[in-house]
Parts: structure tokens; C-alpha cells; sequence
């Protein structure tokens, strides 16, 4: 924490510390304190630059080449990261106070170390989760998480000292062995083209010979490269510009995920600095002239669960669906020739409501032909099978591909419209079969819901469903005393229970908050990584929900940890009784979780 001395400092007492060699020391000068406090800082951090540069095992002394850093300028430069992310050891004296302010900071040369051992911990924590993205199959997410570990080691001061042991005890050096495991999962890709529509090409795209169950892509189509594509449960697309008859193209999976740095200072502040890794096994070539066949419905839903599909206790489905599927089948055909009005009757009022929003949002379109089934839900029967994919004008993600889940009543008519989980996400629920068919249905329609009313903007459906008194906490919380501002009101705060209170909402509080989020950009996108589900000992039907949550938008994206404490005994009403978002793991104790509340 920052140790801030009283004006009446006298001058010898600086003097004194910036003649000890225990420390080394900056100072600043401005017309305020933060202007010499941050030049302070910046002098600070050059004096640590050179002296962690002369101890470095960088052995690479060449000069700038084409316009870039050489890898020691790079070094020195990534010491600047530091500060801007982590940089919380150092301490602060005020000299003189405005308007000719004068300011000093220092940090204890023993402390160096210690930056560099948080460092190492995070590239290692960023190991384990690509590891485990990787066995379900979510190759952005291995991707991701690998390349921002890679890119972390290259800032350290001994990058070539750092092991990573894995589960069968072996010891591995990370800087060579990351790189190869990046290669593992590129040479696991496997992208076809299985149709052309005019300007739209679909594509499958396999892991390990399965769907895969998410990726991103950018893609080459003669004249330029696109924004970032994602494939979900294998189903991807291509936009072409107008009239394009290219016949090849060539495809890039997605890796150094730059435009979602913002998530976490201490990495894009590094990414900024650090020259990129090249990976020549990203890139692949598409020939619309070996265009394949569409996967059979076995192959396409075919999952990296744990459990084997032979044992998975899914729920029943319908006998006869064919009434529904002719409904479906209207409908989607309304979408290709965008005749909305002719399946006005085919919805209740709330259903055509959800429709109207789903076919706003972005350039709708079905992607491969639907192989739907239908389960029953209640008096209702639900109907999967359907994907589409969502286009957007606006945000570094472009586009989102999105299995479609109709609900009817009793009377067959559509009565809401939700993205689904994703095959892998619904099977860690599907497979829990100590749990009754019921509860199973309903968390699957809950957690449908939930992301679908981010995604459509549906404020009536959130507020609907969170309890009046619900625990809401968004942000970084429960973090180590530190000084920390807070970005709406600019006040400072060094102790943990501000730091806990400022980020606790109420329900309306939270809900404004979220209107401005909503009228502010064009598309949101939540995707579940993984979830968790426990049921509570007490209060029947009351279920704890860990998420490992992917946001997008078109201002913004991030990564991080959702916590759901849900009540569905009314499984038509569930209420939400607790919300908590985090962006890590807490060093201290983790994630949230039902103990907690």
C-alpha cells in the first residue's frame, strides 16, 4: 500500500531515502499532485527498467529491425507494464503540494522480485485454463489463454526458468512447450465448406474429429480480411462482399484475442509492448470446389462431455413432433424470405414480442438445414434444432452462430425464443440424473433465458427475474487493501469493506445500470463456458450455478466468473436471489460460491 507523508516532510528526510541504495527512487514535478505523482511513477519505472535489465537472461542483443523492437528494447518496455497494471509495492512522499506540486516514490529493491513472482503465477493460472478448455473441446478459449501466457513469460526477467507441471508429474519448460501445445490444437482443427447461398458460405468445423465446441476465425477472401467469426458446436460462416465468386479462401483461427485485452490491464498493457509470436499453423485454406456433405445428425451433436451419451439421462422427448416441426418449419422459411407477417399466428403475444427482437438482432439467417427434435416440458413441449447466425455492423466481433430454441404451449403456438446452451454447457446439466427430469428442464430453460434477455435486450424478462432483495455484486471484489478510485465518483478508498460496498448493487440500481449498457451498443453476446450446478440442502428446489462466462459487444468484451443462486420451485417463475460477477479468481479464496451468502 502507498505510504503517504505529511506536507511538514522535510526535504532531508527525501534526500535520505534517495541516498539509500536499499531503494530505488523517482520524483515529479506539476502543476497538481497526480501530474507529479504520475511522473514520479514514469521516472520510477525507467530506474527499474535498467535495473532489471542488466540481471535479465535475455540473450538477444539485436537492434531494431523493420521498424520494431528489438527483444531487449521490448523488455524494457514490458517493465513499464508493471506499474500500469501491479505496480502496488511502491511508496509515495508528497514534497511540496500544489499548485507547485513535488512528489517522490521509491520501492524497496527486494520488492523487484516479487512483481515478477505475481507474474509468473498468472501465466501459469492462464495454463491450467487453456488445459481445460481445451479437454471440452473450446479451442478459443485454449487458444486464448495460451498465447496470453506465452506473451506474459516474455516480459519476465528469467523466461527461461519458468516449469509448469502437469498431472502426470512431468516438468515442462513453458516458453517452448506453450508454443507446441498452440500447434496441438491447430493441427486438431479441421474447417470444410459444406454449402454456398449466393454470398454466404457455411462451414463445419471439427475438433479431434468432433464438432468443435467454440472457435473464432478471420478469414481472407481476396480482397481483404474480416472482423472475428466464432463457430459454435461446429457450425460456422463466411460473408462474402457482393458478387464475390472466389473459389478458395484462406482462414485464420483466432489467437492473440487483442480486442479483448481490455479485460485485464497487466495483459494488454504487456500485448501493447511485446512483439507478436507468429503461428503458421493458424492459418488454413478453404476450396469451395471440395465442398462436403453436411454431418449427420450423430456426428453434429456429438459433445466433449465426460459422460458417455449411451448413459446421459435426457429428458423425454415427443412421439409425434411433426406438428411442431411444420410450425418450425414455417417460421424459419419466414425468416429466409423475411415474410414476418405471415406467421403472426403462429406466436402468442410474448412470443412474437422475443421474435421480433431475435430477427433484430443483426442480420439474422439460418445457417444448415434444421434436424430438429422436440421434448417435452411441462403442458409444453420445447423444440431444438435450429441454428442461425446473428451478423453486426459495429464491435471487433462481427458475427455469432446460435442454436434457436422454440417453446410451445399446449396449443402449439410459439411462446418464447431462446439461445441454447451450446452441446457440451446442456450436457452438464442433461447428465445430472439424481436430479428429477423437471428440475433438469428448468434450469435448462432458466439458464436459456437468462442469456438470450442479455443478447435481445429484454429488461422486462431480468427484472421479472431477479428477487427484490437479491444480492448483486459486480466488479473487482474482495481484492487486498489497496488505494483504488472509483470510476464513477473518482473517490478514493483504501479499505476492503468500500471496496465490497462499492461494488454491491440493489436491483434497481443494478437495472439502471444496465439500461444505459443496453442503449449504448448495437449487439451483447453471453456465452457459458462451463457451469457447475449444486443443489442447496435447503429450500427444495434452490440451485447454486458457477459459470465460466464469455461477454461480447460491440463497445466492450470480457472473460470472467458468474455466481447464480436460483429458486425454481415455480419452475415457470424462477427467482434469482443471488448475482455475483468477478473477473478472476480471488487469490485469496477463489470464486463465489453458496457459502458465501
Amino acid at each position: 500500500m502507498a505510504v503517504l507523508f505529511t506536507l511538514p516532510l522535510l526535504a532531508q528526510s527525501w534526500e535520505s531515502v534517495k541516498n539509500n541504495r536499499e531503494y530505488l527512487c523517482g520524483e515529479g514535478w506539476g502543476s497538481s499532485i497526480d501530474e507529479a505523482d504520475k511522473q514520479a511513477l514514469n521516472a520510477l519505472i525507467s530506474k527499474i527498467a535498467v535495473n532489471v535489465s542488466s540481471s535479465s537472461s535475455s540473450s538477444d542483443k539485436s537492434t531494431v529491425k523493420n521498424g520494431e523492437l528489438d527483444e531487449v528494447s521490448q523488455f524494457s518496455s514490458s517493465v513499464n507494464t508493471y506499474a500500469q497494471a501491479t505496480l502496488t509495492n511502491t511508496e509515495r512522499v508528497i514534497i511540496k503540494n500544489e499548485p507547485d506540486a513535488h512528489v517522490g516514490r521509491w520501492i524497496k529493491r527486494s520488492e523487484i522480485e516479487k512483481i515478477f513472482a505475481s507474474r509468473i503465477a498468472k501465466a501459469k493460472d492462464l495454463v491450467e485454463l487453456a488445459l481445460q478448455a481445451e479437454a471440452k473441446g473450446k479451442a478459443d478459449d485454449a487458444l486464448r489463454n495460451f498465447y496470453w501466457s506465452l506473451t506474459l513469460l516474455k516480459s519476465l526477467q528469467r523466461p527461461n526458468e519458468v516449469t509448469y507441471t502437469d498431472m502426470d508429474g512431468q516438468s515442462h519448460l513453458l516458453v517452448t512447450w506453450i508454443p507446441e501445445k498452440m500447434n496441438e490444437v491447430f493441427d486438431n482443427l479441421e474447417a470444410k465448406i459444406i454449402k454456398r447461398t449466393g454470398d454466404d458460405v457455411e462451414l463445419f468445423v471439427t475438433y479431434k474429429g468432433k464438432p468443435v465446441n467454440s472457435v473464432d476465425y478471420t478469414y481472407f477472401d481476396g480482397q481483404g480480411w474480416s472482423n472475428i467469426y466464432s463457430a459454435k458446436d461446429g457450425r460456422g460462416v463466411l460473408e462474402l462482399a457482393s458478387g464475390n465468386q472466389s473459389s478458395t479462401f484462406q482462414m485464420k483461427y483466432e489467437f492473440e484475442y487483442r480486442g479483448q485485452a481490455q479485460i485485464d490491464r497487466e495483459i494488454e498493457s504487456v500485448l501493447n509492448v511485446v512483439k507478436s509470436t507468429p503461428m503458421r499453423g493458424a492459418y488454413t485454406n478453404l476450396k469451395a470446389s471440395s465442398v462436403s456433405k453436411a454431418p449427420a445428425r450423430e456426428v453434429a451433436r456429438a459433445t466433449f462431455s465426460s459422460t458417455d451419451a449411451s448413459v446421459m439421462a435426457a429428458p423425454a422427448t415427443v412421439k409425434d413432433g411433426s406438428a411442431y416441426l411444420s410450425v418450425i418449419n414455417k417460421v424459419t422459411k419466414a425468416i429466409q424470405t423475411k415474410n414476418h407477417s405471415a406467421v403472426r399466428n403462429l406466436f402468442t403475444d410474448e412470443g412474437w414480442d422475443v421474435y421480433l427482437r431475435l430477427i433484430q438482432y443483426g442480420n439474422a439467417r439460418l445457417v444448415g438445414t434444421p434436424t430438429c427434435q422436440f421434448y417435452q416440458n411441462g403442458d409444453g413441449v420445447i423444440g431444438r434444432g435450429v441454428q442461425m447466425a446473428f451478423s453486426f455492423k459495429t464491435g471487433v466481433r462481427k458475427s455469432f452462430v446460435e442454436d434457436v430454441v422454440f417453446s410451445f404451449d399446449s396449443d402449439k403456438k410459439i411462446t418464447n425464443i431462446a439461445f441454447g446452451l451450446g452441446n457440451t454447457a446442456a450436457d452438464d446439466i442433461l447428465n445430472k440424473g439424481v436430479w428429477s427430469e423437471n428440475a433438469r428442464m428448468a434450469l435448462m430453460n432458466f439458464l436459456e433465458n437468462y442469456k438470450t434477455a442479455y443478447g435481445l435486450k429484454r429488461l422486462d424478462y431480468i427484472r421479472s427475474v431477479f428477487d427484490d432483495d437479491a444480492v448483486i455484486i459486480v466488479g473487482n471484489v474482495l481484492r487486498s487493501a489497496t488505494m483504488d478510485k472509483d470510476r464513477e465518483s473518482g473517490v478514493a478508498t483504501i479499505s476492503n469493506n468500500a471496496i465490497i460496498k462499492k461494488n454491491r448493487y440493489t436491483k434497481d440500481q443494478y437495472l439502471d445500470n444496465l439500461k444505459r449498457c443496453f442503449a449504448s451498443n448495437e449487439f451483447i453476446n453471453i456465452r457459458f463456458a462451463n457451469n457447475d450446478v449444486y443443489k442447496m440442502a435447503r429450500g427444495g428446489e434452490v440451485y447454486a450455478i458457477q459459470i465460466a462466462q464469455d461477454y461480447y459487444s460491440s463497445t466492450y468484451g470480457d472473460k470472467g466468473y458468474l455466481f447464480l443462486l436460483v429458486d425454481i420451485n415455480n419452475p415457470d417463475k424462477p427467482i434469482i436471489k443471488v448475482r455475483t460477477w468477478q473477473p478472476e479468481k480471488d487469490p485469496n479464496f477463489g470464486l463465489y460460491g453458496p457459502g458465501d451468502f
